[in-house]
């Protein structure tokens, strides 16, 4: 009894350091700021993306329409990666209505872009009176973001497209409209 006692503590603390150790390497690598100022370390494929031309793609909106960031052309782009069962992605929904409305008169564009299926956040984001263009995928959202350097899957996800079409700041967990407003000032 007592070795199997002994053999079942081993498991549970090599179990608990496991978690451990993985719950440290997250909060090392979450959330982090990347923009053409300052890099973080760690902040991996996302830091070689600023100053780079944004990537191209083509996402549905909520009625399946395709769109892409060429429409937005010679506007100031803001692409926000979210999921409507994201707490902090929530939280950062009434800032970016307020600088949207703020900012619309000076060509900056915010799109929302759902990991989830367009009839899972139709409703949510008729509700939130959501001002700004929603597109909506599940594995072809994931590629975008992972070409918008988001390689480990964070959400929220924000990235900043300048005037010229070159990614300018990229932000890895929630963007506060402080932080948003700022770039969005220093792009105009």
């Amino acid at each position: 009894m007592k070795k199997s006692l002994r053999v079942f503590l081993y498991l549970l603390l090599a179990a608990v350091s496991g978690i451990a150790g993985y719950l440290f390497f997250q909060a090392q690598i979450a959330p982090g700021t990347v923009s053409g100022i300052a890099h973080q370390r760690g902040a991996g494929n996302a830091a070689s993306m600023v100053g780079t031309v944004r990537p191209d793609f083509s996402l549905p909106d909520l009625e399946g329409r395709p769109h892409g960031p060429g429409e937005w052309s010679g506007k100031i782009l803001v692409l926000n990666f979210w999921a409507s069962w994201c707490p902090p992605c929530l939280q950062e929904i009434p800032a970016f209505i307020r600088l949207q409305k703020k900012f619309a008169d000076q060509n900056v564009q915010f799109v929302g872009i759902a990991l989830q299926k367009p009839e899972e956040v139709r409703d949510f984001v008729v509700a939130k009176g959501i001002n700004y263009p929603v597109l909506a995928g599940e594995t072809e959202v994931i590629r975008v973001a992972e070409d918008y350097g988001n390689r480990i899957g964070t959400l929220p996800y924000t990235v900043i497209i300048d005037r010229r079409q070159r990614v300018s700041f990229i932000k890895r967990g929630p963007l506060s409209e402080t932080e948003a407003e700022q770039v969005i000032l220093s792009l105009l």
